[in-house]
């Protein structure tokens, strides 16, 4: 894959984190994909698992704009997260999920109901919650659960989440 193909790459990705489609990724996308979540398992915003998410939320938040946002103005626009995710991240898709983990930690905390893990059904919702078609939902909620036990863990999410959002596909 060409910088170029790269680059168009990473841009699509742009509208997922863009929840509210106003052309730019700020605080309140954040925030709203985490009251989303907390709607649609059915969890308050004061309980430790919400304000963990509120809190995971944040620091996905400033991780992005200390990457990504370069003119300082606390909004990360479609060419400041092409240019952060593919020149500053595409080497290193580590980091990307290091900055991703508080808030995905939260989330899996909140989408694990049981205790036993998360199930595919669950990472379906979620992923729907997150702005994901629905007619891609359900593979790749499947698809998360590599070693094909049903549950998911966390690093098998951190590992896709990196790989979906800052390596080139093969």
């Amino acid at each position: 894959m060409d910088s170029a193909e790269y680059e168009g790459k990473i841009a699509s990705r742009f509208a997922a984190f863009d929840q509210d489609g106003n052309g730019y990724i700020d605080r309140e996308d954040f925030s709203g994909a985490a009251a989303a979540l907390l709607a649609e398992f059915g969890v308050t915003a004061r309980s430790d698992k919400g304000q963990a998410l509120y809190s995971g939320a944040e620091a996905f938040w400033q991780g992005m704009a200390g990457i990504a946002d370069v003119d300082g103005d606390q909004r990360v626009t479609r060419q400041e997260f092409i240019t952060g995710a593919a020149k500053r991240l595409r080497d290193s898709p580590q980091r990307f999920a290091e900055i991703a983990r508080p808030f995905l930690h939260a989330v899996i905390a909140i989408a694990d109901e049981d205790g036993a893990g998360v199930t595919p059904a669950a990472a379906e919702r979620v992923l729907l919650v997150l702005g994901t078609d629905a007619t891609l939902a359900s593979g790749a909620a499947q698809g998360l659960d590599a070693d094909g036990d049903g549950r998911i863990g966390e690093e098998e999410i951190l590992k896709a989440f990196a790989a979906y959002y800052v390596t080139p596909e093969p």
